[in-house]
């Protein structure tokens, strides 16, 4: 067990490896959507009040990227008040906390920890020491044992150790892709395809799927460019990502139906499902069923395509 040193001097204990080699859990089917994730600047009152009746599935209330220096305290104060009066309803209430080793990081994810949310959001995070000191603060400041972590991966540290990060275990629970960062680091450049981005975005799919945990997309800057926004959201599942982060109101409604399977998918989920579950079908590893060859493999993948629709559906008449 080592000691990291904070900013302001606070030593805490943290471990270090060696990390699972094998994955923390099983993927679920207990599915919670996260297709959309906006992110909402925690200065602005009126921002928080408009995102109470958005349609997002996750709520990202920023106390780093999107709150000048000035105005941290406020945005703390104002952030933490609406998440413990359970203004946002049915959403998961996710905290972007400032780095821990910033002048604001302790102090944000003490009161996070009071304010209980479903998670709080760590950036700048190179390693799986940092993750699991993150799961620590939180244990020490008394938040409930339900407050997950989440994790940016945005730097290129972050993408060479991200398989380690992803078995960290602890309260983690998602891995989200900071995009702009990545490309700013890389010295890249943004383009309609993100080919300087596509290794990156694949490893990370990779490790939070070996791990069981969700992984997030990057955001898309340019609110008014809706080609190359769609461009963006639809590569997001063909790489395997659970959903996308969102800047703006107006990108969630094609981010969401991008992320949810079609009522066509969903149907023939469905008939795979009761193809093999007929009394004949029973036991066998494939089966053929109009005029193609479906392996237990595809159930799986049928399996997780209506638990989800369900898990949707639930979410939107709840």
């Amino acid at each position: 067990m080592d000691v990291k040193t904070l900013h302001g001097g606070e030593r805490v204990a943290s471990v270090r490896g060696p990390f699972p080699r094998t994955p923390r859990c099983p993927m679920s089917l207990t599915i919670r959507p996260r297709r959309t994730a906006l992110y909402m600047p925690g200065s602005n009152a009126r921002a928080l009040e408009k995102a109470r009746s958005l349609p997002t599935d996750t709520l990202l209330l920023d106390l780093e990227d999107a709150v000048a220096p000035e105005s941290k305290d406020l945005a703390r104060r104002q952030v933490c008040e609406a998440v413990a009066a359970r203004h946002f309803g049915k959403r998961e209430v996710v905290i972007r906390i400032n780095g821990l080793n910033t002048p604001w990081g302790q102090d944000d994810l003490a009161a996070a920890a009071s304010a209980n949310p479903n998670a709080i959001l760590v950036p700048k995070i190179d390693d799986p020491d940092e993750v699991q000191l993150a799961s620590a603060l939180l244990a020490q400041n008394g938040a409930a044992a339900h407050v997950g972590v989440w994790v940016m991966i945005e730097t290129p540290l972050a993408i060479f150790n991200v398989r380690n990060i992803a078995g960290a275990g602890g309260r983690l629970q998602c891995l989200v892709m900071g995009t702009n960062d990545l490309v700013k680091e890389m010295n890249g450049l943004h383009t309609p395809g993100r080919e300087g981005l596509l290794a990156a975005l694949s490893l990370s799919v990779l490790a939070g799927r070996a791990y069981g945990l969700c992984v997030l997309d990057g955001v898309y800057n340019d609110i008014q460019d809706t080609q190359g926004f769609a461009a963006s959201w639809a590569q997001g599942p063909a790489i395997g990502f659970d959903g996308k982060t969102v800047i703006h109101p107006s990108q969630l409604e094609t981010c969401n139906a991008a992320f949810a399977p079609s009522e066509a998918e969903v149907n023939s989920a469905r008939k795979i499902l009761a193809a093999f579950d007929l009394p004949e079908n029973k036991g066998k590893g494939a089966i053929s069923l109009d005029g193609r060859m479906v392996e237990l493999l595809h159930a799986d993948i049928a399996r997780r395509v209506v638990a989800l629709a369900e898990a949707i559906e639930a979410a939107q008449s709840a």
